[in-house]
């Protein structure tokens, strides 16, 4: 573990050093305050690119429903 060590605390939303809330509240560790403080822009970020994500959209054929045809895969 790294004194240079950062976390975002969802509970108070604020960026904590290594003494902050406990792990279950917070994101990281990241590698600064300035990274922590965007934590929350980065996982929207994230999931935007997920919801946009064809591999990992699962409205429809070859959603990994096993049903791309309306039957269940072999």
């Amino acid at each position: 573990m790294s004194e240079n060590e950062y976390w975002f605390c969802l509970t108070h939303h604020t960026v904590e050093g290594h003494d902050g809330c406990k792990n279950a509240d917070r994101l990281g560790p990241y590698s600064s305050s300035e990274e922590a403080s965007r934590a929350l822009e980065k996982v929207q970020e994230r999931n935007e690119a997920w919801d946009n994500d064809p591999k990992w959209n699962d409205n429809g054929a070859g959603s990994g429903d096993g049903l791309s045809d309306g039957t269940p895969d072999s």
